[in-house]
């Protein structure tokens, strides 16, 4: 008898056990590695486990079913974990879902298919870029899988095999980022001309600029089709500067071999753009500056005193920006790139500002919807690195653990897992 009783004890236990969740916190006191937080969260969710969002709940936490499995990777990747019974967790639940608190509870689904818009490296296995990328950083730390494509896979319609899709410190005007006053006699400035003439002319275009208006077409194209679309630094203004100025040179002739069109800026259409209008063309092609969208000229702000500040939205009536801010801080510290900041005046009416310094006058981090799918833009190149240098050393990321910057960006790569029927704003 003191077998069976014995027996049942331990099956009541397991049973038990069997029944407990898994909760990360992430509020700042609680977690020690917020950005592996989301690494772990995705594994789970690659494991074919189900996962819960709690918006607004102890800085944004992650929840899971409790098994032996996960919770020795989480001891393994170094991230905080409570081990809550299943009764606590359907108080957590009930509590969130309380009409008058603004927090819910967001279902993850899948894990989505990561890809990164990256020439990454050469026939040699070189960085072609000699700097880094702020996405790719923060994947590679926390775990999570992608993909790197480039034009040509673009071109060849490969975007449908993705659910996200991130652009970084590109140029899609075609002026090789404006480095030429700077870099031009720089072997990697070369290479990088002579290369991209070559994809261009591969591909069946004489121009690069003809190429790459190509490739932010097919993006577009990806995102109406319901695709996730996020881009920092430089992709932001100039993707939608490539859109705008369809059909017009506007590159001067150290950039394609003759001169941009005198009437360029009378010609630009700003219905084609996710963000910006009324933005002016920068004339000196010499200016490391493609227009007045990004918020430099004239910008005075003390390094230490440079932060932006982020929205608080409606968990409940509004969970697309809810989740794309979750935070253990509402204010973040700024970070400067070839794009920094949006200028307020140049932001269409109807896109979503998520983040500002409002004192300066402009937006950070910006949202839209575009047909079936999403697209946001945050200013900047390394949300911890506060002025990145071309060669300058990529950042570690095991010194900056808990980055409310870098937090920003995994918020964007977790949301397509998200039920479908919460994505839609």
């Amino acid at each position: 008898m003191k077998k069976i009783g014995l027996g049942l004890l331990l099956i009541v236990l397991a049973l038990k056990l069997q029944a407990a969740y898994i909760l990360l916190p992430m509020d700042a006191e609680s977690q020690k590695d917020h950005l592996k937080a989301y690494g772990i969260t995705y594994w789970v969710l690659e494991k074919g486990s189900e996962a819960w969002w709690l918006l607004n709940y102890r800085g944004g936490s992650f929840a899971f079913p409790h098994n032996r499995e996960f919770e020795k990777e989480c001891l393994t990747r170094g991230v905080s974990y409570e081990i809550i019974p299943d009764a606590q967790f359907n108080k957590i639940i009930n509590d969130i879902s309380d009409p008058e608190v603004n927090m819910d509870a967001m279902k993850l689904e899948k894990a989505p298919k990561i890809a990164v818009y990256t020439p990454e490296v050469n026939a040699k296995g070189e960085k072609v870029q000699p700097w880094d990328d702020a996405v790719t950083l923060v994947l590679t730390y926390a775990e999570i899988p992608y993909t790197t494509i480039y034009d040509k896979e673009v071109i060849n319609n490969e975007l449908v095999k993705y659910d996200w899709l991130h652009l970084h410190h590109e140029d899609f005007t075609g002026q090789y980022g404006r480095f030429y006053r700077s870099f031009n006699n720089q072997p990697w400035y070369r290479e990088n001309q002579r290369r991209m003439e070559e994809l261009a002319h591969e591909l069946g275009f004489s121009k690069v600029s003809q190429l790459k208006l190509a490739v932010v077409k097919k993006i577009k194209e990806y995102v109406v089709g319901g695709g996730f679309m996020f881009a920092m630094c430089s992709a932001t203004d100039t993707y939608d500067i490539a859109l705008a100025a369809e059909g017009i040179d506007i590159c001067a002739e150290m950039y394609d071999g003759d001169p941009m069109d005198p009437n360029a800026q009378s010609k630009l259409d700003f219905s084609k753009t996710f963000a910006f209008e009324n933005f002016q063309l920068s004339r000196n092609p010499l200016e490391y500056e493609y227009s007045s969208i990004d918020h430099s000229r004239g910008r005075n702000i003390n390094p230490e005193q440079d932060y932006f500040t982020l929205f608080d939205f409606s968990a409940k009536w509004d969970p697309v920006p809810t989740m794309l801010t979750q935070n253990h801080t509402r204010t973040v510290k700024g970070f400067m790139g070839q794009t920094t900041a949006f200028s307020k005046e140049f932001i269409k009416s109807n896109v979503l500002i998520m983040g500002e310094n409002k004192p300066a006058r402009e937006a950070r981090y910006i949202h839209g919807n575009y047909g079936q799918g999403f697209w946001t833009f945050y200013g900047g190149h390394d949300p911890e690195d506060y002025r990145h240098y071309v060669h300058d050393p990529e950042t570690d990321l095991s010194l900056h653990p808990n980055s409310p910057g870098y937090r920003l960006i995994l918020d964007n790569v977790l949301f397509p897992a998200a039920k479908k029927k919460n994505r839609k704003t």
